[in-house]
């Protein structure tokens, strides 16, 4: 199975037709997409100018959508080195995380929904790297009362989500799953509290 990088090369590869040049990048979301794979690939459709069914779209187009993936991937996979040798010094001391990061953490390893839109058309619109580097951000810092990644307080709890966790804290802002850790116990009470229609979405 081809990795990312190889999917990369392909979609860079002018020889080939837009055909497979458009699928390779379609590919790269199932090894890296931080919204999910049709969410990610709608928001970099929506930033480039890409009809979503266009077979055979500008390879200008394509592959500024695939700069803008591997700079995001750049960014996670430097979290997620950090992180590891974190873990390693906190083992080797005996030290534990507490279990809702752990099991956060492990759901996104590799970066696939580590900001993960249940509604594949409502996702942020900021470009992915700086999405990322917001949400890195207050993984690293003490937990806050609004999404890390609009800063919108207005956040609901879904029990019907489409994939893993199958209920969880979702903003109404940018539509992402806010990861349980980046949130404190007050916030994601009153987010229990609400339901999901009693907030609108941010226009």
């Amino acid at each position: 199975m081809a990795g990312f990088r190889s999917l990369a090369r392909q979609v860079r590869d002018p020889r080939s037709d837009l055909a497979l040049r458009r699928y390779s990048l379609r590919k790269c979301l199932e090894r890296f997409a931080p919204y999910g794979h049709r969410a990610t690939w709608d928001h970099l459709c929506a930033r480039h100018g890409i009809a979503p069914e266009d077979r055979a779209p500008d390879p200008v187009r394509l592959m500024r959508a695939l700069d803008e993936l591997e700079r995001a991937r750049t960014v996670w996979l430097g979290y997620e080195a950090g992180f590891a040798e974190r873990r390693r010094r906190e083992k080797h001391r005996g030290l534990r995380r507490p279990g809702a990061f752990d099991d956060w953490h492990r759901r996104t390893w590799g970066g696939n929904g580590v900001a993960r839109c249940d509604d594949p058309a409502v996702h942020p619109s900021a470009p992915l790297a700086e999405v990322l580097a917001r949400l890195i951000s207050a993984l690293e810092a003490e937990p806050g009362t609004g999404c890390p990644v609009c800063a919108q307080p207005r956040i609901t709890w879904r029990h019907d989500l489409d994939s893993e966790p199958w209920s969880g804290p979702v903003c109404t802002g940018c539509g992402i799953v806010v990861p349980q850790p980046v949130l404190t116990p007050a916030a994601l009470a009153r987010a229990r509290r609400t339901r999901a229609g009693d907030l609108a979405p941010a226009a």
